[in-house]
């Protein structure tokens, strides 16, 4: 087998993920609606092989189930559920942030991470009309993702990873949305208030601060979900990930 032809069914799959995950998210598959193999596959143009490996990650993930009858279904989440994941992942990242700070972290990471940091800055300064949203988007998905990895700990970068990949409790869940919400993009102001706090406190060594700082962090998220669906439920369709809320 050549090396292309060992790639096509990789290929394959993450097309099927891809495109699986899509439907999901945008709400063409309703929560607790069975996930049919046969028209899912031809409607994303995959065989059935490829699809069953997405549909065993996104049950990973934990946006589908397995159900009695065999197969899968699209998950439901409760407002709560929401709540629940968003704490968690300021819980992991917040027990990061405090194990690198007491640990001590490279220079060169340390580096990388401030740099993100100094990038952001470029992003957010100009103010919230002229921020670009999809450069702070990047940004701030890099920072996340080399947060975790500051302590140097695979198996909490793992569950990092995990609870992310929920994503309602990405820290990016609510960027797309703040592009046309005065409201919302102050939070992006505050967010990266955060960033350079919480990145001070690591290089300090202050474990106890790093923590809270980080864990006040990913409460942002939960004040925009709160604004969301309190205050502005015309926005809800453009969270995509509320597609898996029920209520």
């Amino acid at each position: 087998m050549t090396a292309e032809q060992d790639g096509a069914p990789k290929q394959q799959t993450a097309k099927a993920l891809t495109g699986l995950r899509d439907l999901v998210l945008k709400g063409e598959v309703l929560p607790g609606e069975r996930l049919s193999e046969v028209a899912l596959a031809a409607r994303l143009k995959v065989s059935r092989t490829p699809l069953r490996a997405a549909l065993q990650k996104l049950e990973q993930e934990g946006l589908v189930v397995m159900i009695p009858s065999g197969g899968y279904a699209v998950r439901s989440f409760s407002r709560q559920d929401v709540i629940d994941a968003i704490e968690l992942r300021g819980v992991l990242e917040g027990t990061a942030a405090r194990l690198a700070a007491e640990r001590g972290v490279p220079p060169a990471k340390l580096k990388a991470i401030s740099d993100v940091v100094a990038n952001l800055d470029g992003v957010v300064e100009p103010g919230p009309g002229a921020m670009d949203f999809g450069r702070y988007e990047m940004l701030n998905e890099r920072f996340h993702r080399q947060l975790a990895a500051l302590c140097g700990s695979d198996v909490l970068s793992r569950e990092i990873e995990r609870i992310t990949s929920l994503p309602f409790a990405s820290p990016n869940a609510f960027v797309n949305t703040e592009a046309d919400v005065p409201a919302f993009q102050r939070t992006l102001v505050v967010a990266q208030t955060q960033h350079r706090a919480i990145i001070a406190a690591i290089e300090l060594r202050e474990g106890a601060r790093a923590e809270a700082l980080a864990r006040e962090h990913a409460r942002l998220a939960r004040q925009n979900l709160d604004f969301v669906m309190e205050e502005q439920p015309d926005l809800r369709s453009k969270v995509l990930a509320l597609a898996l809320m029920s209520g």
